[in-house]
């Protein structure tokens, strides 16, 4: 048995000894980075809405498209930073050097919450229109901070689960288990640090002050630095295998460069180098890009057959930005999703801050509102993992039943294969991943709907109590939009994440990953266009509009019920998609062997 990981080397670049290197320790040590990570981007995220609007006094869309504007610079972010790693810095050096960039912003954030010389004076005045906005420097100094903390989360989420990945040999079976186990971990670690930022951190910066719990967040940052750099001489490291946007580029390029080119008729003619077993065969679907695998004579230089990447590419990567290509409806289907989630940390909040929120002598800061959200997405899964699947395990138990419900489900439908195969996915393993995502997808349409609701009433409230600070209506209220939609993410999240790393190409695994967070990136971003579009054509000079300065005088509600129709129309776009991908055709090729002779190309089948 080899003592050493093939594919991993130590700190020292010498091949990883498995008794030295790896493990679950090592692991283990990332995990402190992660917490602080989610700690400091959730815990500025849900309560940044409220600092700008009652201390930097800007108006409550405006608020809400900054919060949203650096939700989305985030995640967007990870494309970089996951380029960089697979490129260049390698995942460890990645982590370092973000971790110290967001440490870096946090610190900057605390400073500027501290300093009265960086926020605009007091106001006693409830409307925000009558007070003193934060001037252009005083912004610039925020801005600053919040984009270094978005410059870190995108380096540090598209590295840490991967690094804590690259410490298991997956063909050693006991460390494969030890692999299932950190992913199960790994995701208590981010449920862990959102419920920490959403309680506890939302606590200390409204209760003892927002520069401390700031403060706070750079301090734990430099902390788990520290343990993560313990690990050092523990570490295996991967070396840097090349981006997966170069290969895709490489595609592009070369289609393109031959797209007057003529394809062959028989798709064996295609150029193809790799070994049998690394293969994926010819698909019928986006003949354009075949172009790509054509040889012609541009490939030949002085008579010898030259293999140039960006003018040729084997037909295997080919098919793998085919099978990217393919998973485009839906992942344009699930960005709307992340939409209606913004509304969650921003008007959701602004909500809370006008409504009764007091239990006893205490007082729930509006921010934390948001645990109900966090609660609904682990009340989801813990019921999916603890009924729903061992009912379709208990259901599988009963032959006579199944094969009446299989055969009547296979009756109904177009393809009897793919139905087949489904329902028995369903039945031993609950739900499959496009099913979760479109459960996700309805359950966020039906908050959005709640949302619209609730509204309705505390907007009739807030007429009848126009100079009332505080409105005479609970702030549960809220609890629908918040559970429905928690309870969305929890299913959708999931689905999410599996479909895009099932379903693509294993040479672009880390593509996938990307491919996924751009879609909370997106869907931040078109929640800042919405609003700013709602804004303009429902708002004049003498007229607030749906959105505006405050919420109390605008019509939140017809916002909300916009985003439910969006929302629930995006879902029959869902349905379409997925049923387009489900019934994608593959042709294979026979193999093929290319033989190079002065200036001519000889085929083999």
């Amino acid at each position: 048995m080899s003592l050493t990981v093939a594919d991993a080397v130590d700190y020292k670049g010498h091949p990883a000894d498995k008794s030295r290197t790896g493990g679950w320790v090592p692991a283990a040590l990332s995990l402190g980075i992660e917490i602080c990570e989610r700690l400091s981007t959730m815990g500025i995220a849900v309560n940044l809405v409220t600092y700008l609007g009652g201390t930097m006094h800007l108006p409550s869309a405006t608020s809400a498209n900054v919060v949203t504007d650096f939700m989305g610079t985030s995640f967007l972010l990870c494309l970089l930073g996951g380029f960089l790693a697979d490129s260049y810095l390698g995942r460890y050096r990645t982590i370092a050097i973000f971790a110290m960039v967001q440490m870096l912003g946090t610190c900057l954030l605390a400073v500027s919450t501290k300093l009265p010389q960086l926020r605009p004076p007091p106001c006693k005045y409830t409307d925000v229109t009558q007070c003193e906005q934060a001037n252009s420097f005083q912004m610039g100094i925020l801005y600053l901070s919040l984009y270094l903390i978005a410059l870190g989360t995108g380096g540090l989420k598209s590295s840490v689960s991967g690094f804590g990945t690259d410490q298991f040999d997956e063909k050693n079976e006991k460390e494969k288990a030890q692999m299932a186990y950190f992913f199960n971990r790994f995701f208590f670690v981010i449920s862990t640090g959102t419920l920490m930022a959403v309680t506890v951190l939302v606590y200390i910066q409204d209760e003892v002050g927002r520069s401390w719990g700031y403060g706070i967040c750079s301090a734990s940052m430099f902390i788990a630095l520290v343990i993560f750099f313990s690990g050092t001489k523990r570490y295996r490291y991967k070396k840097c295998s090349g981006s997966p946007i170069v290969h895709i580029c490489q595609v592009v390029s070369a289609a393109s460069g031959k797209k007057t080119a003529k394809l062959p008729s028989d798709i064996s003619l295609l150029y193809e180098d790799l070994p049998e077993a690394s293969r994926i065969h010819h698909t019928d679907q986006f003949r354009f890009l075949d172009k790509a695998s054509v040889v012609t004579e541009d490939d030949y230089r002085q008579g010898s057959f030259m293999m140039n990447p960006w003018k040729l590419c084997p037909v295997t990567r080919v098919e793998e930005v085919k099978k990217m290509i393919r998973l485009l409806p839906i992942w344009a289907t699930t960005i709307i999703f992340w939409t209606t989630y913004a509304q969650m940390i921003t008007f959701s909040v602004e909500q809370a801050t006008t409504m009764e929120r007091t239990i006893g002598h205490f007082q729930i800061p509006a921010g934390s509102l948001t645990v109900f959200f966090v609660g609904a997405i682990l009340i989801s899964l813990a019921v999916y993992d603890r009924f729903i699947i061992p009912l379709c395990k208990k259901w599988r138990g009963e032959p006579g039943k199944m094969n009446i419900m299989s055969a009547s489900f296979v009756e109904t439908t177009n393809d009897s294969h793919y139905s087949s195969n489904v329902f028995d996915h369903f039945l031993s393993t609950g739900f499959t991943n496009l099913q979760l995502i479109g459960i996700g997808l309805f359950l966020s349409a039906m908050g959005m709907a709640a949302a619209a609701v609730v509204e309705v009433k505390r907007l009739s409230v807030a007429k009848k109590y126009n100079e009332t600070t505080t409105l005479p209506i609970t702030v549960f209220y809220l609890i629908p939009q918040f559970f429905l939609v928690g309870a969305g993410e929890g299913f959708i999240y999931t689905g999410q994440l599996d479909f895009f790393i099932t379903q693509s190409p294993k040479g672009m695994k880390t593509m996938s990953t990307g491919l996924f967070l751009t879609t909370l990136s997106l869907g931040f971003f078109f929640s800042s266009l919405l609003v700013s579009i709602v804004k303009a054509t429902t708002g004049s000079s003498d007229k607030q509009g749906w959105l505006g300065e405050h919420i109390n005088k605008g019509r939140l509600d017809c916002f909300y019920g916009l985003l439910a129709a969006l929302s629930f129309f995006n879902f029959g776009l869902f349905l379409l998609s997925a049923a387009w991908f489900r019934k994608k055709t593959v042709k294979q090729a026979p193999e093929t062997e290319i033989i190079v002779k002065e200036s001519t190309i000889e085929e083999k089948c």
